[in-house]
């Protein structure tokens, strides 16, 4: 794989799982992590929230249309919901919020420390290109299908 260390990609991979098990009630498998191109189909929803300080990158959140719609509906209760309007929308940044918030928390304890940016939220196809570090993409799946890709793309100094 990539030049990346694990203890680097580990903290993030945790705190998704946690957040989406905690917020969602959804229990995700883990998927083989692999290098990409962050390069998004036409449905995709993005979460894109930038890491600075001891590690620097981004860290993507992706998910296919009907996969955040149905994120933002388990994240507001169980409320339907049908099209990503201002409050699931909300949702859907603040589950970005939540998973970086808590693994600033564990790279912390490891004497890591990290700021991240506000989450910015992207719809549609896309294509992002960086140069100063390779992006490892690892699947998320939940009830045997791919839930979300986590694409981490950090380095240290």
């Amino acid at each position: 794989m990539a030049d990346i260390n694990v203890d680097y990609i580990n903290p993030f991979l945790m705190a998704a799982v946690s957040i989406f098990k905690d917020a969602c009630q959804m229990e995700l498998k883990v998927g083989k992590p692999y290098v990409k191109t962050t390069e998004f189909e036409g449905d995709s929803v993005i979460i894109m929230i930038g890491v600075t300080g001891e590690m620097r990158g981004q860290v993507l959140i992706a998910l296919t249309y009907q996969k955040a719609l149905t994120v933002a509906s388990k994240m507001m209760m169980g409320m339907p919901v049908s099209e990503l309007d201002d409050m699931s929308t909300s949702a859907i940044s603040e589950l970005g919020n939540m998973i970086m918030g808590n693994a600033a928390t564990i790279l912390s304890t490891k004497g890591i420390g990290i700021d991240i940016t506000p989450p910015t939220l992207c719809r549609g196809a896309m294509k992002l290109t960086q140069n100063y570090t390779k992006n490892i993409c690892i699947p998320l799946s939940y009830d045997n299908d791919t839930a979300m890709e986590l694409d981490i793309a950090v380095k240290t100094e």
